[in-house]
């Protein structure tokens, strides 16, 4: 039987560094879907929102994976942070965030999967600076050490690649970001915060024009756990 929702779920902010005392993280609530959806509307102001609907469906199929970041004072949501399980290696390396959440459903869902996928993660602009990525990100990685799983991996924006598009491929572009050459406002917060980059792919947010539909397969290894026998570990 699938969990319900607990209208007085725990805190369980992890121990990250730097996370404002006037902030937690805990599990995803029905009570905190509308306030998701108008962060999603204001982070993503080009795309189509989350709807009820998916948000419910997120956690119906993986509810420990689903996550918010709440402003005590206030009692407002903050953030939130959405994951699921995938055998990776049904997978392309180069899918789309469609594919890879069967079109934001999260019905491929994997309970056996040995790959936590960072689908989405959002602050509000009222709350960022307040390390409250982080948290949710540490969160993730707790939460990969909990379920055994081997590793993490997420799709990094290159927010800033449409600046160099006519100057530079985007693996050079890449590398420039890895060596500290450049800054790319998504790509090198990841790198600073413990992520590795696989490759560069185009067409994982193909309306994105800052990043010219380029992002940067990204992920962070569970040191714990080894890797699957079938997969192949390399960049």
């Amino acid at each position: 039987m699938r969990a319900p929702y607990n209208v007085n779920m725990p805190d369980i902010t992890p121990h990250s560094n730097g996370l404002h005392p006037d902030y937690r993280i805990r599990l995803m609530e029905a009570a905190d879907m509308p306030a998701i959806i108008e962060i999603c509307k204001l982070v993503y102001p080009h795309d189509a929102p989350y709807t009820s609907q998916e948000l419910a469906e997120h956690h119906l199929v993986f509810p420990q994976g689903q996550f918010v970041a709440q402003h005590i004072p206030t009692g407002e949501v903050a953030g939130a942070h959405f994951t699921l399980r995938l055998c990776m290696i049904d997978f392309h390396i180069d899918d789309s965030w469609d594919v890879l959440t069967a079109y934001g459903t999260f019905d491929d869902d994997n309970p056996v999967g040995h790959t936590l996928y960072c689908a989405d993660i959002m602050v509000h602009p009222q709350h960022q600076h307040h390390s409250v990525a982080r948290a949710l990100t540490d969160i993730s990685r707790e939460l990969v050490q909990q379920e055994k799983l081997w590793r993490m991996v997420a799709g990094s924006r290159l927010a800033g690649y449409a600046q160099h598009k006519e100057e530079m491929k985007p693996n050079e572009y890449v590398e420039a970001v890895e060596r500290g050459e450049l800054v790319d406002p998504v790509l090198t917060v990841h790198l600073k915060d413990g992520w590795q980059v696989i490759c560069p792919i185009h067409g994982y947010l193909p309306h994105d024009e800052e990043s010219a539909g380029w992002a940067a397969v990204i992920q962070w290894i569970n040191p714990a756990c080894p890797p699957p026998p079938e997969f192949q570990l390399r960049k």
